[in-house]
Formats: C-alpha cells, structure tokens, sequence
C-alpha cells in the first residue's frame, strides 16, 4: 500500500444508535400514561363511562401495534423501548384484568393464571439472559391479540358472555401453552453446550 493513502473501505459504517427521544418510545410512554384513566373510566357507572374505557383501552392497545412497527421499519430500536414496552403492555393488561376481577365481571383464577404466566416469563428471560435472549414467539403474539380482544369483549357493555367466554378460554389456553414453550425454550438455552 502506498505511504499516506487512505485506508480502504471495508464496510459502511454503523449507523449511531436511535436516540432515546422518539416517536416510538413516545408511544410506549403514551400507554402507561393512558393505564390509569382506562382504570378510572371503567370504574365509573353508565353505558358512556363504558363505552369511554373500551375506547382508552383500544387506543392505547393500537399503540402497542403501532410503536413496535415504527421502531423497527424507521430503525428506532433503543433500550429503553426493549424494556419499557413490555412493561407498558403488562401494566395495561395486568390492570384491565385486576380491575374486571375487582368488579366481579371475570373470575379472579383467570386474572391469577394469566398474571402469573406473565410475570413469570418476565423474570424467566432475566434469569437466562446470560446464556442468551428467548425471542418473541408467534404463539406469544397470537396470545396478546387474544387477550386485547377477550378484555375488549369484557369492557363493552350487552348480552356478549358466549362471545366473552369463548375469547377469555382461548386466550387462556393460549396464555399457558405458551408460558409452557417459554419454560421449555429457557430450559434448553441454559442447558445447551457452550464453545
């Protein structure tokens, strides 16, 4: 190589890393932020309060589906969203079936097995996080639609208990197998051999 000559390009550079201030993470802070008033609209009695807790409780669960979108197609993937997201969806799930429960509108084993799944995958992931990340899987998608429409069903007001239950038992089932495939996935990330 000739003495002074620039130094050949090997690569594009990486681009920096997204800045914690963006429309995504903006989302994500939305939906916590919209928790406790679908909390204190459901509370509330009349079929307007009703219908105004469905329509929080809808829109903050759009955002979920839109900030994951935004993140990953405009490259704004942080830390912070990795964490605060799936906090942002315990806290608005974990808190429409707590809330139900309380009104005596859901069974509370259905809010314990769901809240217990949930929790406990959490802290699965963090206890293998060493040996590796359990990613999100299909059936974990599928079981958050279920659940956002089973809770969805449960807000609105009417004669909709066949339509209510049979969304609420498949979600639950949904919920369990795949808490299940988690336990199993950590299992074997703990147990595989290491270079």
């Amino acid at each position: 190589m000739i003495a002074g000559a620039p130094e050949p390009v090997t690569g594009s550079p990486e681009p920096p890393p997204a800045s914690v201030y963006n429309v995504a993470n903006a989302l994500t802070l939305l939906r916590i932020v919209l928790v406790p008033l679908f909390v204190w609209t459901l509370f509330l009695d009349g079929t307007g309060w009703r219908l105004a807790a469905f329509a929080v409780f809808a829109a903050a669960s759009i955002t979920d589906k839109i900030d994951g979108d935004l993140a990953r197609a405009r490259g704004l993937v942080t830390d912070f969203g990795k964490i605060a997201d799936p906090i942002a969806d315990k806290a608005l799930t974990g808190a429409a079936l707590v809330s139900l429960s309380v009104m005596g509108e859901l069974w509370w084993w259905v809010t314990a097995a769901i809240m217990v799944r949930e929790i406990g995958v959490t802290l699965l992931r963090f206890v293998v996080i060493r040996y590796g990340v359990i990613p999100a899987s299909k059936g974990g998608k599928l079981k958050t639609m279920l659940q956002v429409f089973a809770i969805g069903f449960y807000i609105l007001p009417g004669p909709l208990d066949p339509l209510r239950w049979a969304t609420m038992g498949a979600a639950l089932i949904v919920t369990v197998v795949t808490g299940l495939d988690y336990v199993v996935q950590a299992w074997r990330l703990r147990n595989a051999p290491r270079d």
